[in-house]
């Protein structure tokens, strides 16, 4: 995807974030199907929000997240998406996680 100047009704923007997410304790988590998952939730959260993600990569302990978004959102409303929705749907597509993150 490009990244370049967009426009909406009220605004033209350029922003660029870079984000890190790492799941508590930085356990082992992201690996096969998890990550495969975690990659789709991204995917169709940007998708359905009008989030545009440049660059993704996500190794077992780590998600790297290149993103721009319209200026309606701030990025602390992106961040609590990103993070709540896809907590979520893992939490109940694998409810092995949730042990090894939380103990039971």
């Amino acid at each position: 995807m490009s990244m370049e100047v967009k426009r909406t009704n009220r605004a033209v923007y350029d922003t660029k974030y870079h984000l890190v997410w790492t799941p508590k304790h930085r356990k082992w988590i992201l690996r096969g199907d998890i990550r495969e998952k975690v990659n789709k939730i991204f995917d169709e959260i940007s998708r359905n929000h009008g989030f545009e993600i440049d660059t993704m990569e996500i190794t077992v302990d780590h998600v790297y997240i290149f993103l721009s978004f319209p200026p309606r959102y701030i990025i602390a409303i992106v961040v609590g998406m990103l993070k709540s929705i896809n907590a979520s749907v893992l939490f109940e597509e694998h409810p092995e996680v949730k042990k090894d993150l939380w103990g039971g």
